[in-house]
């Protein structure tokens, strides 16, 4: 009878417990919404190689900690210095023919020089249209002064002929003049052309300059080398991945709620996460946004529900979280990719 009645009580203590147990849980479910479909998430980096060569240097190590900005690879600058040191001739060249700091260079030289002669030749046209003039004048003297018989014939003549030829010399240095403008502006249109050139040499100038910046590979920010793929003496070309860096900072959680749990969730609720890797680690944090269109619809090959038969299936939307502390100490460290638990207080 004692051994009935020890039973009894012991399985009315575990009834209320259960009842409790089920009493809490019912609570809690009627003001938060769970998920155990949610992972870390963190800034995975790319370092690629954005010029192409031989792997002269490689100083970042699996699994190692490394500061924004860290020389990581250098890869063999010898061909592109002598880029740069060719396309720097090239730039004196062409500044050359512009000219620069003041002086005149070979273009401008040209330019003066045809203008010069242009200004020349007008000075000129106006001496020799004023010999014209006097030549008319002594024509027109000398015809009245033969049609009077008291001039010789062959005076006449002369006066004619020297009238012709500087009426001929007019024509000659106005047809120079015409000329030598065509060379000031042939010569003009020299200088824009050598200008594109300077324009041009300096832009390729500045591209090699910056290739050889690029030989230099750095950390883009400070974080953990993973996945490194490159070897001293490797070929590598522009675009190709040389190694991952998982930056230090912006780690978040990404939990993916079915719809039906969405309906009283709202960005700035708080939240709760369990670390699935490490035990007892319970996080603190809030929601910061949700996403506009389920995980489905990014994915390789989205379903199209209006091909085929119709099955109707849940579908879940990503909630980021934000969360209070990266970690539960320094051994247990928050890493993208791990498994958790996330609980949003909706109520």
């Amino acid at each position: 009878m004692n051994g009935k009645r020890v039973g009894a009580i012991i399985g009315a203590v575990i009834g209320v417990f259960v009842l409790y147990w089920a009493a809490r849980s019912y609570a809690y479910s009627r003001v938060h919404e769970s998920t155990d479909n949610a992972q870390v998430d963190g800034r995975i980096l790319p370092v690629l190689a954005k010029v192409g060569g031989y792997i002269r240097e490689v100083n970042a190590r699996e699994n190692e900690s490394v500061a924004g900005g860290a020389v990581l690879v250098r890869i063999d600058e010898a061909e592109l210095r002598d880029r740069l040191t060719q396309a720097e001739a090239e730039l004196q060249g062409a500044t050359a023919s512009v000219g620069s700091d003041g002086a005149t260079g070979q273009a401008q030289a040209q330019v003066m020089t045809a203008s010069g002669q242009r200004s020349s030749l007008r000075a000129q046209i106006a001496a020799a249209r004023a010999s014209a003039s006097r030549a008319d004048a002594d024509l027109a003297r000398a015809e009245d002064l033969a049609k009077q018989q008291i001039i010789a014939r062959a005076t006449l003549d002369a006066a004619r002929a020297a009238a012709e030829a500087a009426r001929a010399n007019v024509t000659a240095l106005i047809e120079s003049a015409s000329a030598a403008s065509a060379s000031v502006t042939s010569a003009e249109v020299g200088v824009k052309l050598a200008q594109a050139r300077l324009r041009s040499a300096q832009a390729v100038r500045d591209f090699a300059a910056l290739q050889l910046q690029y030989a230099t590979v750095t950390a883009p920010e400070g974080g953990i080398v993973s996945r490194k793929q490159v070897d001293i003496g490797q070929l590598v070309q522009p675009g190709q991945p040389l190694l991952w860096i998982v930056a230090d900072t912006g780690l978040w959680v990404t939990a993916n709620f079915k719809e039906t749990q969405l309906a009283a969730m709202r960005p700035g609720q708080t939240a709760e996460v369990d670390v699935d890797g490490y035990e007892g680690c319970h996080l603190t944090g809030k929601v910061l946004s949700i996403s506009s269109a389920t995980g489905a619809k990014f994915a390789l090959l989205p379903p199209d529900n209006a091909t085929g038969n119709f099955t109707k299936v849940v579908q879940r939307i990503p909630v980021r979280m934000q969360v209070d502390k990266l970690g539960c100490g320094p051994d247990r460290p928050l890493r993208p990719g791990m498994s958790v638990t996330a609980h949003v207080k909706t109520g």
